[in-house]
């Protein structure tokens, strides 16, 4: 696989204010699929979701938000989880179960 050839991304976010939600929400629409109300999932090339990222970063208050983006890669890559703004624990005593 070559370094352009684009990954699929989970993205969700948790976003306090409406207005902000909103832009988030119409932000992540132009470049995928809203998979439930605050997840999306997009297919990007890595120049994308540079841009993609930077976006978010001007549009969140990153002491209230927090936007999630997990990089789904292929069946034969690790997943990688990334987060933007106000940080959540993730649980690492127990393997995740995602069915």
């Amino acid at each position: 696989m070559s370094h352009e050839t684009p990954k699929r991304h989970l993205i969700a976010y948790d976003i306090p204010d409406d207005p902000r939600r909103t832009r988030i929400a119409k932000t992540l629409e132009t470049y995928g699929d809203r998979v439930q109300y605050s997840v999306f999932i997009v297919d990007l090339r890595p120049a994308k979701l540079l841009r993609l990222r930077a976006t978010l970063n001007t549009l969140i208050d990153h002491h209230a938000d927090s936007v999630l983006i997990c990089d789904l890669g292929t069946p034969t890559d690790p997943a990688a989880i990334d987060q933007l703004g106000r940080h959540r624990p993730l649980t690492t005593d127990n393997p995740a179960i995602i069915i």
